[in-house]
């Protein structure tokens, strides 16, 4: 069973966290990217190892038994800050940001850059994956009711370039704790990626 914490944080605490986690993932998003694209000497990257190995040692000095997981908050407000693909606190993360539709469809516009790179210049297919999985399964969850991926196929209609995306995602049809989703990546050319799959309401979660 997963485990999913509550806290009894406030929408004011909640944010107080947020502006103290949210820049440093983004510190560190940058410093990815600049891992990958540096040129610079040996003696200036040597300098910035150490800094960076001194900053690491300071955020060791307290951390979590574990991973972050799932959190809610008392008014029932998600915090899934260490998710891979959504997550404010995980700089692997692109961030995507999904919204919901009135039809309840979902869907988010998002950068890929250096750190997701496969092919040359282009998207690595299991990020590509890896992102429909989450838009198909923000589609096929309501709020209340958690859905997890059973199956999911993946097309891969043209390779995707890096840069500015859009996904996109919507259920097709819901048989009794099945929910099937189907969804694609697109550029401004159109769809690069297309996938559906089958998620399931689990055991715990049906009343």
């Amino acid at each position: 069973m997963l485990d999913f914490t509550h806290e009894d944080l406030s929408a004011e605490e909640v944010e107080r966290l947020r502006s103290i986690y949210g820049p440093l993932t983004e510190s560190v998003r940058r410093l990815v990217d600049a891992t990958i694209r540096t040129e610079t000497d040996a003696d200036t990257v040597a300098a910035a190892k150490a800094r960076i190995d001194e900053a690491t040692a300071a955020l060791r000095g307290k951390q979590l038994d574990g991973a972050f997981g799932v959190r809610f908050t008392a008014h029932g407000d998600r915090m899934p800050w260490g998710n891979a693909v959504i997550g404010l606190r995980n700089p692997i993360a692109p961030p995507l940001a999904v919204r919901r539709g009135d039809d309840g469809s979902v869907s988010a516009d998002f950068v890929l850059g250096a750190p997701y790179e496969g092919p040359p210049g282009h998207v690595h297919g299991g990020i590509a994956a890896l992102i429909l999985d989450h838009v198909l399964g923000e589609a096929a969850s309501p709020a209340t009711s958690p859905r997890l991926t059973g199956t999911i196929s993946v097309r891969y209609l043209r390779p995707t370039p890096l840069g500015a995306l859009r996904a996109e995602a919507a259920i097709v049809r819901t048989e009794g704790i099945k929910t099937f989703a189907a969804g694609t990546i697109s550029d401004d050319a159109g769809p690069t990626v297309q996938a559906e799959g089958v998620f399931i309401q689990p055991r715990w979660a049906r009343g």
